[in-house]
């Protein structure tokens, strides 16, 4: 279903628009209500998802025995990390372009039929750190016992994230509804086609320049070797399901084919370079939109340090990359309800350019940590 995510929400797009004229007042209060709903309730759920993911990938980052694995966690910390913080300066900027708009009165917008919350019961920081450091220790003391609770974790998670698929057009219909209520869509849809080429021009010139340095001269070469992998990212918006082309590309690139097998494994949910450009930059453009202020460079720093963190506990299913950042967005950079749904609505159509990103820069990634081991 994900595969035609994009073109579902394309036609959801569609569908309010052409009917939204037609749209009784109580229809649209009821629709807005509904996504409010949703929002609360995955917002409610998002610690727990964030626990269990973070404690698989630390059981199973613990029970390697290779003496690399602290050095490709690092390497991967600092990775995400540097994209991220380039984000900034291109986030900045797009943050210059006429993207304002005029916001209505609170009297003037659309207010939903109900409202519905629950209670924040963990902070996803306390959730992030539990799930490492409890992992990390079953996985070092308890591995068997550490397994069998991440395999029924993530059993969970997985039927989780697989059910929200479902509700995500509706979640993005009541937004989508309030935002032509109060006459902002249109701006959006002129303004953003000039930030997807910001992110793509961003990402794909980054991941070139990782080639170039760590290949040289035959940066070329290994980029087409690792079109294969990209395309079939492009394709199944999954780094997972493109990870045995990664694997091969990657090993035509090096000298050593056992480094592509041991680092892509391990980095393939985790490193997401794609992600690191496309949110963050989306992002500004979003805060630009909707009059929310330019976030000072320490609030950006605190918010990329658990944007990075919160990348360990991304889902091994399509969309998971911006499901786990909504809390932080809205914690950290102080997005709404409205501005949530439309950071993931930009991201699942964008999502094939984003996890072809994720692929190449994972090929680059495990060839500049194979060189430095070998060194």
């Amino acid at each position: 279903m994900f595969r035609k995510m994009p073109i579902i929400l394309l036609a959801v797009i569609a569908a309010v628009a052409v009917s939204f004229p037609w749209l009784p007042e109580v229809a649209k209060a009821v629709l807005y209500g509904m996504s409010l709903s949703l929002k609360s309730l995955i917002v409610f759920v998002l610690p727990f998802l964030i626990f269990g993911l973070l404690f698989k990938t630390a059981v199973q980052l613990a029970k390697k025995a290779s003496k690399w694995i602290l050095f490709i966690l690092a390497g991967v910390c600092l990775s995400n990390f540097t994209s991220t913080m380039i984000s900034y300066a291109i986030g900045s900027f797009a943050y210059q372009f006429d993207l304002s708009m005029v916001l209505p009165t609170e009297e003037a917008a659309l207010t939903p039929l109900w409202q519905f919350s629950l209670p924040k019961l963990v902070g996803n920081g306390h959730a992030m750190f539990a799930g490492l450091l409890l992992g990390i220790a079953c996985g070092w003391f308890r591995p068997a016992l550490g397994e069998k609770i991440a395999f029924r974790l993530e059993k969970y998670i997985s039927h989780f994230m697989r059910a929200f698929l479902y509700v995500i057009p509706l979640f993005i219909a009541g937004f989508i509804v309030k935002m032509m209520h109060d006459g902002v869509l249109s701006l959006i849809v002129r303004n953003y086609a000039l930030i997807f080429l910001l992110v793509a021009s961003a990402v794909f010139t980054y991941i070139g320049l990782i080639y170039f340095i760590v290949q040289c001269g035959g940066f070329l070469q290994s980029l087409k070797n690792m079109l294969p992998a990209a395309l079939a990212g492009f394709g199944s918006m999954s780094s997972a399901a493109a990870m045995p082309l990664t694997i091969l590309g990657t090993e035509k690139n090096s000298k050593n084919p056992d480094i592509a097998r041991s680092i892509i494994p391990a980095t393939v949910n985790i490193h997401l370079m794609g992600d690191c450009f496309a949110i963050p930059i989306f992002a500004f453009a979003i805060m630009k939109s909707f009059g929310v202020a330019e976030p000072a460079f320490i609030s950006y720093l605190i918010f990329a340090a658990y944007f990075v963190l919160a990348k360990f506990s991304v889902a091994a299913v399509p969309g998971g990359g911006i499901l786990v950042m909504l809390p932080i967005l809205e914690t950290y950079l102080g997005f709404n309800g409205e501005m949530l749904s439309m950071i993931t609505a930009l991201y699942i159509l964008f999502d094939p350019i984003i996890t072809a990103a994720n692929v190449l820069g994972n090929g680059g990634f495990a060839l500049g940590i194979g060189k430095t081991i070998r060194s």
